[in-house]
This record gives C-alpha cells, structure tokens and sequence, in this order.
C-alpha cells in the first residue's frame, strides 16, 4: 500500500443497512479507502475477496452458511503463498465470548451499531499494520507472506475459542462417542465409532465412512466435533474429520497442498492449511 496503490476493502454483512451504515462510516473515518464490494453471505465473501485481493476483510461473525470465522478459514486455504493476506476486522454483535477471543489473539473487532469513534481506532490500528506489511516485505524481499501463516494461527485460535462445548459427561465417565446411530431405512443402524474411517460434512448430513459401508446422519458437524475423541479423531479440514489411526500416509504435492491416503478407503483426503499443522513434520 503506498499513496498511489489506496487501500481496499470488502464488506461482508447479511443486513444491507448496517452494510451501508459501515460503509458510510468508513468513508468518513478514511476517504482514500475503496470499498471495492460488498456481499451478504460466506461463501460470496471467499469468492469475491479471491478475485479481488483486498487489504482488509470486514466480515461479520453471523452470515448465511459460512460464518465470518469459518469464511476467513475457507478463504485463508484458498489463498496465494506469495500474496499478503487482508487485514481481517470482525464485525459482531455483543458476544463476550467472541469478544475474548478476538483480544486473546489481537485480531480487531467492532461491535454492532458501530460506534465512529470504535471504527477510527480500527482504522487507525488496521493502517499501521498495513504500512508495517509492507515495509517488512520491502526489507525482507521474501517470497512467502508471514501474514497468511499469522493469519491461519489466530483463526485455529478463535475458531477453538468459539467452537461448542462438548456435553457434560456424568463424574468418572468418558465424555467421547462410542457408537453413531444411522438410519438405514426403516431401522437404525448402530455403527460402533472404532469402525468410522472419516466423517465428511455434505449438505444437511454427514456422511459416515467405514471401510465397507457410506451411512448419513443428520447432526452438524459443529454438534459432532465436541463428542469425539480429539486424540483418536483428528479434523483436517473444515468439512472432514479422520481417524487418526486409519491414515496410511500423507502426500505433498508441487503447490504445497496436503492430502491422505487411508488404510481402508481408495479416496484420498485433502487437508486444508488450518489444519497442516497436524503434519509439520511434512
């Protein structure tokens, strides 16, 4: 960013008002910004910030389908290595929370109605950051972006902040899943969880893996998580999660990008950059 190259942005809010009211306010807060688009759900925020490589990502904790945390996952996979990552500023309402987490990891927030004395610390807080970006790149010359990787810490970070707790276990018992029960037409099918290869979210469902059998389920796989063994079961990208013990083995290919290869399975899995760090030995 220098005075020829004006910062940019996307917004990211469901609710067109307060879509405007933040651009209104930003404008006023810092003319030489360009708000170069503005979109109502995650899964527009990824696309729309991959085209157009914006500075800095407003994105609002509560969207349609992809929440603001799990959009900035998503969109922190897809990135460019070799291309800074946006400033990210979360914008929610009262959460404390949420609110904790953001300050633990010294990601900016703003909370709804946004204040414009609140958004000109923003502003302020987002441009020096930017000026600091650009000159550690200018000095280092590097070909990789440490923002991206500083990026994806602090989403592992909220994300595990924010995510549901697991369901209270009665004293002295095991809190983790032991048999997933599947409809199979008219019956249900109970898979003991030793037999499940991988969970993979679908749509409304998740599809349950053994090595001979596909059931669906109906749970999310946000409800999911909290009930299985994190040591047996490892997530490795937002929509999958295996078990450990069933990875044969781990490939890299010529862009970096990580997938598995199962024991009992012919698919091959990919794993996600939040998720790599399972596999740093790679």
């Amino acid at each position: 960013m220098t005075s020829h190259h004006p910062a940019t942005a996307l917004i990211a809010e469901d609710e067109p008002l307060l879509a405007q009211a933040l651009q209104a306010e930003l404008a006023r807060a810092w003319p030489e910004l360009r708000v170069l688009a503005t979109v109502g759900d995650g899964a527009s925020a990824v696309t729309q910030a991959l085209a157009l490589r914006p500075d800095v990502l407003f994105f609002d904790i509560r969207m349609p389908g992809l929440g603001g945390l799990e959009a900035a996952a998503e969109l922190a996979d897809e990135w460019p290595q070799d291309t800074p990552f946006p400033a990210l500023v979360f914008v929610t309402a009262y959460d404390q929370y949420a609110v904790q987490a953001f300050e633990a990891q010294a990601v900016d927030y703003l909370l709804k109605p946004v204040q414009p004395a609140r958004l000109e610390k923003t502003v302020s807080k987002v441009q020096l950051a930017l000026m600091t970006r650009a000159q550690a790149a200018i000095n280092s010359g590097a070909n990789e972006s440490p923002s991206l990787d500083q990026a994806l810490e602090q989403l592992r970070h909220l994300l595990a902040a924010t995510a549901p707790a697991a369901p209270a276990a009665p004293a002295g018992s095991a809190p983790a899943l032991k048999v997933i029960q599947a409809s199979v037409g008219s019956s249900i099918r109970m898979v003991p969880i030793a037999e499940v290869l991988y969970f993979e979210a679908a749509d409304k469902y998740i599809r349950v893996l053994t090595a001979a059998h596909e059931y669906l389920i109906r749970t999310p796989l946000k409800e999911l998580l909290p009930q299985l063994d994190p040591q047996r079961f490892w997530q490795v990208h937002r929509s999958t999660v295996v078990q450990a013990d069933a990875i044969d083995s781990v490939h890299r290919d010529e862009a970096g990008k990580l997938s598995l290869s199962l024991r009992d399975r012919p698919e091959k899995l990919a794993v996600s950059r939040l998720y790599s760090q399972q596999f740093r030995a790679m």
